[in-house]
């Protein structure tokens, strides 16, 4: 895999090593959502709150990790990856501490919203490092492999959570998780350098940030993508906001018995995350992404028919799952690539906008599954459809995978101007011989270089075909 800041080819142990530390800083976002979901009866009963309340407390950590991206992306374009990399994770650990020591579930949701826009560092940030790096196909399988260690979070967190509360209580969730941002800040200072050099970083304040963000939303394809990215995100919080009522309530699944399923229905994930990369050698990303989404709105539409029916009982929940979580891994790599491919001096403010639509929109669909009650997977399963259905009508009608460009590689960061190309002149053709027709090159095609022809006598050419 070439390497973007440099000539050489990027040795196979140095790859693996930017993509754990990459991982273990994207996961903890997955994480932070996830891990005290087994947990949510717990919270309701302890601190006297309704089941809607405590999804409120989900709600709160999307909308701080959007708000978080907003803020943490042009940051980090200003004053480089590292800083704001190593203050969110100290603010992670400071507010893990405050949830695990809420008294009333309305401080909990504030800490949760605190929680959420500092673990926004480590998803908003990682994905600039990787614009920063690379570009184009290399991105693509980065990213693939990338996912390979953040999609194992997702799978994991309520798995986890669940074996966490056999020794302790829902707040020892949070204590876990304030061990792990104070991991991490470790892994920062001693694991990552620094990859925007500060010849590229932006410096023109607030009024720089403002109109960057408008330029970027300008432009058709992007905003197309970060639709479609938000609406997937959106079906995936529907699932996790109300699958643990859902299993655990309607179905009668004990606390490690739905992280069990979890897992195993979030496994589709990490599977089609890795057949991505060998598959965007073949087939174009937008086109592996449109894919996806037909078959995750297919998906979810049986899903919706099997919740109203009873059909198959947790079966006709849990299979659809997995075919829509294995879309999701379809979808999570080539978003991110094909948005940040023309806005490589902007990365994080970017990346910011991918991620805050992401979770925001994210924050809405949560509360939707518990406002239409918990009795049923039917709230769950329309939720889901509703959104990706919108998501194949974004990426169709507003990014339109026909005109999205190929991906090419950026030329390599080496701080200096690129010298200028240009382009061969053609010469004119001898004024003898045979005549160009017109209209021979099509506008847009690369012109050939012109072929003089000699003059050469008739009676000469009849001999030299009498002697052949």
């Amino acid at each position: 895999m070439p390497d973007a800041d440099g000539d050489t080819v990027l040795s196979r142990s140095r790859m693996i090593r930017r993509v754990l530390v990459l991982g273990a800083l994207t996961a903890l976002g997955p994480l932070t959502i996830d891990l005290y979901l087994p947990a949510f009866p717990d919270i309701a009963g302890d601190l006297g709150a309704t089941e809607a309340q405590v999804q409120l407390t989900l709600t709160g950590t999307l909308l701080g990790f959007a708000v978080g991206q907003l803020i943490l992306g042009p940051w980090s374009d200003a004053v480089g990856r590292r800083r704001p990399l190593i203050a969110a994770t100290l603010m992670h650990v400071v507010a893990s501490l405050l949830c695990a020591l809420a008294p009333t579930i309305e401080v909990l949701g504030v800490f949760r919203v605190l929680q959420g826009m500092a673990a926004a560092a480590g998803a908003v940030v990682s994905m600039a490092v990787v614009r920063d790096l690379y570009t184009g196909m290399p991105a693509v399988q980065l990213l693939s492999r990338l996912m390979l260690v953040t999609g194992v979070a997702p799978v994991l967190a309520p798995t986890l959570g669940g074996q966490v509360l056999q020794f302790t209580d829902w707040r020892g969730v949070f204590w876990v998780l304030a061990a792990l941002g104070l991991g991490l800040v470790g892994v920062v200072v001693f694991g990552l350098k620094e990859t925007l050099p500060e010849d590229r970083r932006r410096s023109g304040g607030i009024a720089d940030t403002i109109r960057t963000y408008g330029s970027i939303l300008h432009e058709r394809t992007f905003v197309g993508l970060m639709l479609t990215g938000g609406l997937m995100m959106a079906a995936l919080f529907g699932y996790i906001a109300g699958s643990s009522f859902v299993f655990q309530d309607v179905f009668g699944l004990s606390e490690q018995d739905y992280g069990i399923l979890f897992g195993v229905n979030s496994l589709g994930l990490i599977i089609a995350t890795q057949l991505n990369a060998r598959l965007v050698r073949r087939v174009r990303p937008q086109w592996i992404l449109a894919g996806a989404l037909v078959v995750a709105s297919s998906a979810a539409a049986l899903m919706l028919v099997f919740a109203a029916t009873g059909a198959l009982g947790i079966y006709g929940i849990a299979v659809p799952l997995f075919v829509i979580l294995t879309s999701v891994g379809f979808t999570m790599p080539n978003i991110p690539v094909l948005a940040l491919a023309s806005h490589g001096r902007s990365a994080g403010t970017a990346a910011a906008l991918l991620g805050a639509m992401n979770f925001a929109v994210g924050a809405v669909s949560a509360p939707l599954v518990g406002a239409f009650g918990t009795g049923s997977a039917v709230p769950m399963a329309a939720v889901m459809l509703t959104m990706a259905v919108l998501a194949v009508g974004a990426m169709f009608l507003v990014a339109r995978p026909a005109r999205i460009a190929g991906l090419e590689p950026d030329p390599p960061i080496t701080g200096e101007t690129p010298p200028v190309e240009v382009a061969p002149v053609r010469p004119d053709p001898a004024p003898s011989g045979r005549r160009r027709r017109p209209g021979r090159f099509a506008s847009g095609r690369a012109h050939r270089p012109a072929v003089t022809h000699e003059t050469v006598p008739v009676t000469t050419r009849r001999r030299q075909r009498s002697r052949s």
